[in-house]
């Protein structure tokens, strides 16, 4: 498969995009949380509109989460290695050039706009991140008219008879670059593009803007959107420090309640400008002090920190320690190498790709090889392939003994602190309580 059949079903995409999905879906984060998928017609033809914060990751949360094999319009410059953009066309993308590619090279889109129509008429699915770039931000950022431009100029070379729909999808990260996170993908209503075909055979350029319009209200719908600047550390670092608990909510998912307090904070910023204003200061307070102190809300919400349960729990961690040491086979080479690579990287958004990117080929790399020593060092066969199968297992159990670790850690980090008397320690509580008052009272 290639650029010039990309629109075909592939049997070795649909292989790779298996495999690597499932290191995405269940290893790499902890969680995949997909709401709004039932309500996509795949027998329509649709391009699908995702926001763009963290690099090739936001792209991946499409491809593994949708039942198709969509194509997706990515910036040319990555296509100019010939082998690169074969691979790249086996990943069904096109190309799309702009004008710093060259003048000359604009001519080229041609070619490629007939080749997105063929993939719409064809049913796959279209994906275009109207952003035109990435941003490590929570917030929508002003839209790109390409995506307006396409979508019209492909009814209009049908006839206007394809009836295209844009679906507006929301991506949210519970952390954009760490390991075992939780990642949510919310498939909109579709934005039907046939409720702006009598505008645009009259003005075109009034039709493209209202339809960006109307989809970049929608998108916002759907995602974490922080509209003020000067306030921005403060409400995203709120969202962990009220929601974090709620983390892996499947019924009512952590964005739908961060996308509530928000709402509830942009009213009071209108009606009781200094309530605000304390509650922002407050929360960034809280966290230089949690920072400095060394602890985390999860522990600063817990009214106790039992001492039977903490030495309980010590005892614990003692008697899976020779597991929690064998599971780091499995974190030490599949998670920390590529870890280490990400320090080469600049743009922090690309960290995650990064990690999993290297993760993935080691695993593809590396377990046969551990397959195949299971083989050599145990017998009979049947308990060489129990061994192989312990070690991912055993390193997710690893992953969690840690956490458990850091909890205990804190915990007798706090007993400490009250034992002690420690004044920041008891004045970080007192402001960490007040501003969850605060809120709730919201």
């Amino acid at each position: 498969m290639g650029k010039d059949n990309i629109e075909k079903y592939s049997k070795g995409y649909t292989l790779i995009r298996k495999v690597s999905g499932f290191w995405h879906n269940n290893v790499y984060y902890r969680k995949v949380i997909v709401l709004g998928r039932d309500k996509i017609d795949y027998d329509k033809h649709l391009i699908f509109a995702p926001n763009h914060q963290n690099a090739l990751m936001d792209a991946l949360a499409i491809v593994y989460s949708l039942k198709t094999q969509p194509v997706f319009l990515a910036r040319a410059d990555i296509f100019k290695n010939k082998f690169i953009a074969s691979i790249l066309y086996y990943l069904k993308m096109l190309p799309v050039y702009r004008i710093r590619d060259g003048y000359e090279s604009l001519k080229s889109n041609e070619e490629i706009f007939q080749r997105t129509i063929n993939v719409l008429r064809n049913k796959n699915g279209l994906v275009i991140l109207p952003e035109g770039n990435h941003a490590g931000f929570r917030r929508l950022r002003q839209l790109k008219k390409g995506i307006c431009r396409i979508a019209f100029q492909a009814d209009e070379a049908s006839g206007f008879n394809l009836n295209i729909k844009i679906i507006p999808v929301g991506i949210e990260f519970t952390h954009y670059t760490r390991y075992r996170q939780v990642l949510t993908v919310v498939y909109g209503n579709p934005v039907e593009v046939s409720e702006f075909h009598s505008l645009y055979k009259k003005t075109p350029e009034i039709a493209l803007n209202e339809l960006r319009k109307k989809l970049s209200s929608e998108i916002k719908k759907l995602i974490v959107h922080i509209e003020s600047k000067e306030d921005y550390e403060a409400i995203d670092e709120l969202r962990s420090l009220i929601n974090g608990k709620y983390s892996d909510d499947i019924r009512f998912p952590k964005l739908f309640r961060d996308r509530i307090m928000i709402d509830k904070l942009n009213k009071l910023k209108e009606t009781d400008l200094s309530l605000y204003n304390k509650i922002c200061s407050l929360t960034l307070k809280v966290k230089k002090k949690a920072g400095k102190l060394k602890t985390n809300y999860r522990l600063l919400a817990k009214k106790k920190h039992p001492l039977g349960w903490l030495l309980a729990g010590t005892c614990g961690l003692l008697l899976f320690l020779p597991l929690f040491i064998y599971g780091n086979i499995f974190n030490l080479t599949f998670l920390l190498l590529p870890n280490l690579q990400t320090r080469k990287i600049k743009d922090a958004q690309f960290h995650s790709t990064m990690k999993y990117g290297l993760s993935f080929a080691l695993a593809l790399i590396l377990t046969p090889l551990f397959l195949i020593l299971s083989f050599i060092i145990f017998s009979p066969w049947w308990l060489s392939i129990l061994v192989f199968l312990t070690i991912p297992v055993s390193g997710l159990f690893a992953w969690n003994y840690y956490l458990v670790l850091m909890r205990i850690i804190g915990g007798f980090r706090i007993k400490n602190y009250l034992w002690s008397g420690n004044k920041e320690y008891i004045t970080l509580k007192k402001d960490h309580d007040e501003l969850v008052s605060l809120v709730t009272a919201l």
